[in-house]
């Protein structure tokens, strides 16, 4: 009985409290969009840093409306109930991660643009280093050809976690900054040069 109840609330419960809590903070702040001009027509990779993840489902569906676009989240248990959250925000999740099921998660994710699907993913997640970019989002981009974006928030108000992410949860009431990048793409460059790039994008996750 007791493990019904802690399945129910891990699975069900929380995350569902959590999408309602994203939508509240979205709702009731100042909302500035820097978003390019023109949405690629093609599939894409959306790469955010692990700490800046909690509101870019909606800066995402700003951004293209209609768009479809699934996340690469951790098998691990924490990585499932970020899996019930988002779908609850209409982000549909691929499982897997550097370090636990990371071919799955790599062949999916190819398999999900080749499909017209956009992917997310969280290049220094699920557990670090923060602010470094693992080899998986170069190794979808150069077997796909697609570009990637890169998206952050700049809240006036937040919290930040104590966690090796520096997470990142907006205070309701104020004022967030939503930016998402021109694509870019680093086809024909090496794994370092290709992981610099990113990185020089992405930036810091300095709020």
């Amino acid at each position: 009985m007791k493990k019904k109840i802690k399945h129910f609330v891990q699975v069900i419960l929380l995350p569902y409290i959590l999408s309602l809590l994203v939508r509240f903070i979205y709702f009731t702040n100042k909302k500035v969009f820097h978003h390019p001009k023109d949405v690629p027509s093609e599939p894409f990779i959306l790469a955010m840093w692990h700490g800046q993840l909690l509101m870019q489902a909606l800066n995402y569906r700003k951004f293209k409306k209609n768009g479809k676009i699934k996340v690469i989240v951790s098998q691990h248990r924490d990585g499932q109930t970020i899996r019930k959250v988002v779908s609850h925000l209409g982000v549909g999740a691929i499982e897997g991660s550097s370090t636990r099921g990371g071919a799955k998660a790599l062949i999916n994710a190819i398999k999900s643009i080749k499909n017209g699907i956009d992917v997310a993913i969280t290049p220094d997640g699920p557990k670090g280093p923060i602010y470094e970019v693992a080899d998986g989002i170069v190794a979808i981009s150069q077997k796909t050809g697609a570009k990637i974006l890169t998206c952050s928030i700049k809240p006036s108000k937040y919290w930040q976690m104590n966690s090796w992410d520096k997470f990142i949860v907006p205070k309701p009431f104020g004022r967030i900054d939503f930016y998402i990048s021109d694509p870019f793409s680093i086809e024909g460059l090496s794994m370092e040069k290709s992981k610099e790039l990113i990185k020089s994008k992405l930036g810091k996750n300095d709020v």
